[in-house]
């Protein structure tokens, strides 16, 4: 993420996945609570210190239909979940020409969107 350019995009969605996702890590015991923690406290500094993601606003109306749009396009054919089109959606209402996934259908369904792929 250092070798990005800007910082990138964190929406009110980015922070509750990853908030939730550290917090499930600790129930499933793949890290502890302390762990939990400091992770929690790390991403806050980031968004803080705005060089690697900083606080987005988002027109949720706008990404919400784009998600549609894409859903419909591509979605029998690729099979992502809401929250995969969500993120794609996101990046193009905000005119973004790359994405960074590692998930697999995220990123078919990115391609198919015309986004150039990292990850």
């Amino acid at each position: 993420m250092r070798k990005h350019a800007a910082p990138l995009p964190f929406t009110p969605w980015h922070r509750l996945e990853i908030r939730n996702a550290i917090r499930l890590a600790a129930f499933h015991g793949a890290i502890d609570s302390r762990q939990a923690k400091t992770q929690l406290s790390q991403m806050e500094a980031d968004l803080r210190d705005e060089t690697l993601i900083i606080h987005t606003a988002i027109d949720w109306t706008s990404v919400l239909r784009q998600a549609e749009k894409l859903g419909a396009a591509h979605n029998e054919s690729l099979g992502c979940r809401s929250a995969d089109l969500f993120h794609v959606a996101a990046a193009l209402c905000w005119g973004a020409d790359h994405f960074v996934t590692y998930n697999q259908r995220q990123k078919k369904m990115a391609e198919a969107a015309g986004l150039i792929v990292k990850g």
